[in-house]
């Protein structure tokens, strides 16, 4: 393909993709596909010789799209939502035809720039205070392991890199058991063993961490000859929305001189709305705060922000200088491939940028506020129908709940579970809460509206006999 074809390919793309959305109510939300389906459909060997573009979008149409999950279907209410808003779309086929490698300023100095306003753009959003300073990293997880490698470099006095962890005291990281389990590779990844990730029991309604218990499994850690280097707190936590009393995970970790990771890949988004940000009081004491644009606000994937009180410890924990990456002539400048693990870099801010103007801060709010709403309408109705029980009440859009009537739940939850998502109208997914199968539903789709919602509550009653 030449650019000429491109011309007539990429008006051909962007006619499929807004038809495609036009008619993604029409199709199966999840895709009904046996395993191996699509694999044994495609040849075994790659082709030798040029093929048509019309044969491969054919094959693309038929073969492939049987087999996708429509993540951008407005009743995806699984997981949590990866949207991507049409102008987010657009920007992100303007970066794939630049194609830059963003990793240093010089590389592309509109990038580079672009991405420290809007980071800022999206602190006040957030209602973070002056003085924290953003990075787009590509997801929460890098941003977890920047975290965690940033407190055991502070902890060890910045010999790690260095000098690595063989007779050193052993690390202790906390954090709840309602973390993501992106935390656990992260403290797998910085070499510092799953056996030092301490688990502190969580209590209430929010199942938020003890903050006494978390008190004394570091006094007992530092009784035992460990080396206590951070506590890692969430904001909505994936399976249910636990949200820790970040204020008093504050107060031990000033207490124990500890460096503290807030987890808000989901709920951060709702930060935008002043009325939410009671769920995270006392994060402006954190010292590394991540959020997903890429969930609920509408950037498509990859995209996530990395908020940093100090970012002169992440970059001593990540920088290296080779003579072939530094830039003369320009003091003072930002390489953000310092501010992460991979050297190479995207053209990420561009879609943030495309997305907060087009749709403007009060557009977004307005669109968070709704799917809150709706959940919490939802998830009444579900609770006043009988036969079903509400087992986590709303934390912003999430809730779980269950069926009742048979003698084994969990079985019984998991049939309704599968019949649910096998009907396709809508997807759900599930968790397990203190030990039981519960089925989780989750409002974020972009374009989701009340009816469907509502369709729902239908769906669910319907499949489950009541």
């Amino acid at each position: 393909m030449n650019w000429e074809d491109f011309r007539h390919w990429g008006r051909r793309a962007a006619d499929w993709a807004a038809d495609y959305h036009a008619g993604l109510r029409n199709r199966p939300v999840r895709a009904q596909v046996a395993p191996g389906a699509v694999l044994s459909a495609l040849p075994d060997a790659p082709p030798e010789g040029a093929e048509a573009m019309q044969a491969i979008f054919d094959d693309f149409e038929q073969t492939l799209m049987p087999g996708m999950t429509h993540w951008q279907h407005p009743r995806f209410f699984a997981y949590f939502p990866a949207n991507a808003a049409p102008v987010s779309v657009l920007a992100e086929y303007f970066v794939s035809a630049i194609a830059a490698q963003c990793m240093l300023w010089q590389t592309s100095p509109a990038a580079t720039e672009l991405e420290t306003r809007v980071c800022d753009w999206m602190r006040q959003a957030i209602g973070l205070p002056d003085g924290f300073t953003g990075v787009i990293q590509d997801s929460a997880s890098s941003a977890t392991l920047c975290a965690v490698l940033t407190m055991r470099e502070r902890a060890l006095d910045w010999q790690g890199n260095r000098a690595g962890l063989s007779g050193q005291p052993r690390l202790r990281v906390y954090c709840s058991d309602e973390v993501h389990t992106s935390v656990d590779r992260a403290i797998w990844i910085a070499g510092l063993g799953e056996e030092n990730l301490v688990r502190i029991p969580t209590q209430g309604a929010t199942r938020a961490m003890d903050a006494e218990a978390l008190r004394a499994a570091i006094a007992a850690d530092r009784a035992a000859g460990h080396l206590p280097a951070g506590i890692i707190a969430c904001t909505g936590g994936t399976s249910a929305g636990a949200s820790d009393d970040i204020a008093a995970v504050m107060d031990v970790a000033d207490a124990e001189g500890l460096y503290t990771h807030v987890d808000a890949a989901w709920a951060g988004s709702a930060m935008i709305c002043p009325e939410f940000r009671s769920l995270w009081a006392g994060v402006e004491r954190a010292d590394s705060v991540v959020m997903n644009p890429h969930k609920w606000l509408g950037a498509q994937f990859d995209c996530t922000t990395h908020f940093l009180r100090n970012p002169d410890d992440l970059v001593r924990t990540l920088a290296i200088q080779p003579e072939y990456l530094k830039t003369h002539g320009a003091d003072g400048v930002v390489n953000y491939s310092e501010w992460s693990v991979p050297l190479g870099r995207r053209f990420r801010a561009l879609k943030l940028w495309f997305l907060i103007r087009a749709h403007g801060l009060e557009g977004l709010r307005e669109m968070i506020r709704n799917h809150v709403t709706w959940a919490q309408d939802l998830a009444a109705r579900l609770e006043a129908t009988e036969g079903f029980e509400i087992v986590t009440q709303p934390m912003l859009s999430l809730f779980t709940f269950r069926h009742l009537g048979a003698e084994d739940l969990d079985a019984h939850n998991q049939d309704l579970l599968n019949q649910i998502n096998d009907d396709g109208r809508i997807y759900l997914t599930q968790t397990r809460i203190d030990g039981a199968f519960v089925i989780r539903f989750q409002a974020g789709a972009f374009t989701a509206t009340a009816e469907d919602v509502a369709m729902a509550y239908d769906v669910i009653t319907d499949l489950a006999g009541t």
